[in-house]
């Protein structure tokens, strides 16, 4: 009985998130926070094992699956948003095929890197989080000064003037330093504030994340007419397999690695989200090869999102890294070794079953966009995005996201990176973390 309940959700998990994912904007967690909320408000008893699986399989079937509206809609989550400029070049030559299938390649080796770590080496786990959680406040403050200094200056044109050409050469350095600070504020206030109806407060962020990460691509998919020209995708007549294109074994081994270590280093930190994984992982990347460069954003966000969920059922250790584990602890607590080995199985099935149906999910996202053009499936997806928002967060949602849109409207014209926009988290969490941030809260007058 209790492996069909954990076959069973693990089915029914991954097949509801690989469909629900390719909807751009919407959020895993957007899923399963109002799904747990209805199982614990009507106290409708589920089987543990199945629970875990459901989980574990939309966990899983986001991972693999989301990388698609990322590349093909350019509209990523924060922990996604990285892969949107490479992505965003293999689709307008024609391989927007190509950019999401190296993603779901590291995905696939980080999963199964992961499930081989947590099966000989979760063990070691437990003494690394006790060296290392004295010094967690100083290490994310080093985390923001590496990224705000990864934004380096550029030379002016020749001819300008000196303030003219300081302007120039700083100007996308100052972009970024001033998405990081405005989206750090708007952090405060949804860490401080109410976003969100109190029977949906873990909603809370959705808004925000939206509306920075999601929303201004589409904006400028919609405001500059951007249409995508054919995709190489269907030069296969055959869709029953996956459309292998050339690959570098090296691109892939080095991508994967540096995946990760990303992904390791955001989920087994607090407040160092999947986009700041990412963000490493691209650094180590980005000046080897797209192929890699993908190939590692892949896999840092597999490691970040089912690594960080497998680390509550970690004995004696249980961390709570991730919304999926602080919304799972409300209806079930892990018990031990037993219920590790529960979502490893879990995570694995609906991995395979992911991946099954990633070749006619994606198949069908490209064909539909051919039909019906770029500029029409941003404006649906705009459309469903604000829909959503409304149904979660209410008008003051909708005030949030148009409100951090512009803020993630800033790096988009002036060409600074978007990463900076994670200020959200980084900013309000590394004040809380050093003692100070209560006090920041009382100058914005928030408490």
């Amino acid at each position: 009985m209790e492996i069909v309940m954990l076959i069973c959700g693990a089915i029914v998990g991954s097949v509801i998130a690989s469909i629900l994912a390719c909807m751009p904007g919407l959020h895993v967690y957007n899923i399963l926070g109002p799904l747990i909320f209805l199982i614990a408000q009507y106290e409708i008893s589920l089987h543990p094992y199945f629970i875990i699986a459901v989980t574990a399989g939309m966990i899983a079937g986001f991972c693999f699956i989301s990388p698609i509206p990322s590349v093909i809609l350019a509209a990523p989550d924060e922990s996604a948003f990285f892969t949107v400029l490479p992505g965003q070049k293999y689709l307008m030559a024609g391989r927007g095929y190509e950019a999401v299938l190296f993603i779901v390649t590291g995905s696939a080796f980080a999963t199964a890197g992961l499930l081989i770590f947590f099966f000989f080496f979760a063990k070691y786990l437990l003494p690394l989080k006790q060296v290392l959680q004295p010094h967690y406040h100083w290490i994310l403050w080093c985390v923001i000064a590496f990224m705000l200094m990864s934004e380096w200056p550029t030379e002016g044109r020749p001819g300008q003037g000196r303030w003219d050409k300081f302007v120039s050469a700083n100007r996308r350095l100052l972009a970024g330093l001033l998405t990081f600070v405005l989206s750090g504020l708007i952090g405060f206030v949804v860490m401080y504030g109410k976003t969100s109806r109190p029977e949906l407060a873990f909603q809370g962020p959705m808004p925000v994340f939206t509306g920075l990460f999601t929303l201004p691509w589409l904006l400028v998919n919609i405001i500059f007419y951007v249409e995508m020209p054919p995709q190489k995708i269907f030069e296969t007549k055959s869709a029953g397999y996956l459309h292998l294109p050339a690959m570098s074994i090296k691109s892939i081994l080095y991508g994967i690695f540096a995946g990760l270590f990303g992904g390791g280093f955001s989920a087994f930190f607090p407040a160092i989200t999947g986009g700041v994984g990412g963000l490493l992982a691209g650094h180590a990347t980005a000046l080897r090869d797209d192929v890699a460069f993908l190939v590692s954003q892949g896999a840092s966000r597999t490691v970040y999102y089912i690594g960080g969920f497998f680390l509550l059922f970690v004995p004696d250790l249980y961390m709570a890294r991730g919304g999926a584990s602080h919304l799972l602890k409300t209806l079930y607590i892990p018990q031990g070794a037993t219920d590790l080995y529960v979502v490893m199985t879990a995570t694995a099935i609906a991995s395979v079953i992911s991946l099954v149906m990633f070749e006619m999910l994606v198949r069908g996202i490209v064909r539909i966009v051919v039909i019906y053009g770029l500029r029409f499936i941003s404006i649906v997806a705009l459309v469903i995005i604000l829909f959503f928002v409304l149904f979660f967060s209410g008008w003051d949602g909708i005030i949030f996201c148009i409100v951090s849109s512009v803020v993630g409207l800033i790096p988009v014209f002036w060409g600074a990176r978007r990463m900076n926009c994670l200020g959200v988290i980084l900013l309000p969490v590394a004040c809380n973390m050093s003692g100070f941030g209560e006090q920041v809260a009382v100058w914005l007058g928030l408490i």
